[in-house]
């Protein structure tokens, strides 16, 4: 069973996602300040959990896969000359990091695109154009992607 301590933030977090959600749903954008809340919660668990040195890895975390989606972004508008995601998915992912951790950050990646992926085949079998140009808002499946990342890390050896 979870401590009070795990509890709190993974309700917090759940509320912060829902949040979220329904902003880049309706909006298109993920507003900094809840990306920084997202980070801030995420630091205030891992110190809470571990003491400063979880709070330390859990932000060069953060930095480091900040870092490398951004470099990914910019190498990708070289390359093609679109965004292919936006600079709100790089923060939020940035702060899921501090989150997850490395090791599992790829969970969260897998089942975050997965998640997109059932959301363009829903939007293509109801009759909607989804084509390589198609802006469909990736935080929402992130954000499912992180939760159900946190859920599954306890059972992960």
């Amino acid at each position: 069973m979870p401590s009070p301590t795990t509890t709190v933030f993974f309700i917090l977090l759940v509320l912060a996602c829902g949040w979220l959600t329904w902003t880049d749903i309706r909006f298109g954008i993920i507003p900094n300040w809840l990306n920084a809340l997202l980070a801030v919660l995420g630091l205030a668990r891992a110190f809470a959990m571990d003491g400063a040195s979880g709070a330390v890895t859990g932000a060069i975390a953060g930095v480091a896969i900040g870092a490398a989606l951004l470099l990914l972004r910019r190498g990708y508008f070289g390359w093609r000359g679109v965004h292919g995601l936006g600079l709100g998915d790089v923060k939020f992912l940035a702060a899921a990091g501090i989150w997850t951790g490395l090791a599992d950050f790829p969970l969260l990646l897998l089942i975050g695109t997965l998640a997109a992926l059932l959301v363009a085949g829903v939007l293509h079998l109801t009759g909607r154009a989804v084509t390589a140009r198609t802006a469909i808002p990736f935080g929402p499946s992130l954000a499912f992607g992180l939760i159900a990342t946190l859920v599954l890390q306890p059972l992960m050896v």
